[in-house]
């Protein structure tokens, strides 16, 4: 029985770690024996006949969303893709353009797929950014991305701007960084997102990497 690789659409549009997305995609399949084809891509078609969509990103959030917004016909193909159900990954600031705003630097829209804005982290002495390796806190069984991961396990996050105002039930996992409670991981339908850098977490981040290649988003799973 022989399956076309998964097609996986890491999306190109300036926002930097596209090749080290791309390189811990495909060995988080090897992993998992799973046989997939990662391409690096802004092309609106290819993005409607993904299987999987990852969106990384880094810097400041008015760059990464004027990124995306000055490729035509980017945004849509990514609006109607998720739509349909294709499930997405958003990883640090691609993570952070779900939410309904940024206010770094002004106000600027963002893609408006979960509640909240992502404002700067106030944490009581330690300094901006968080850099480093901390702590995820989450219940057990709360979503398949977090099959096989403990809480406690520890992801690698660099980003002084974090999500607030969300709505609590799109928050799967969390991490403190000095008094300030910090969303770690979101998803709400088939679209996720980390705050950490999945591609530098190491075996935590490679089995996030695979349970979201694995992830089964399709409607027929529910009824079992």
């Amino acid at each position: 029985m022989s399956h076309s690789p998964l097609k996986i659409i890491v999306i190109d549009y300036n926002g930097g770690n596209l090749a080290s997305a791309q390189r811990a995609a495909l060995y988080a399949a090897q992993q998992i024996n799973l046989s997939v084809d990662v391409e690096i891509s802004n092309h609106p078609e290819m993005i409607l006949n993904a299987d999987r969509i990852i969106l990384p990103g880094q810097g400041a959030f008015a760059d990464c969303m004027n990124g995306l917004n000055n490729i035509p016909h980017l945004l849509t193909a990514l609006e109607q893709s998720t739509h349909k159900g294709t499930p997405f990954l958003g990883i640090c600031v691609g993570m952070q353009l779900m939410a309904q705003r940024g206010l770094e630097h002004h106000i600027t829209e963002g893609l408006g797929w979960v509640k909240g804005e992502i404002a700067q982290m106030t944490p009581k002495t330690l300094p901006l950014p968080q850099m480093g390796w901390n702590e995820l806190h989450f219940k057990p069984n709360q979503h398949p991305l977090l099959e096989g991961i403990e809480a406690g396990n520890h992801a690698y996050f660099v980003h002084s701007y974090a999500l607030t105002h969300a709505d609590p039930q799109d928050i799967i996992a969390t991490t403190d960084y000095d008094g300030v409670t910090v969303p770690a991981i979101i998803a709400k339908g088939n679209k996720v997102g980390t705050q950490f850098h999945v591609e530098k977490s190491q075996e935590i981040g490679l089995r996030i990497l695979a349970n979201f290649l694995m992830w089964d988003t399709s409607p027929s799973l529910h009824n079992h």
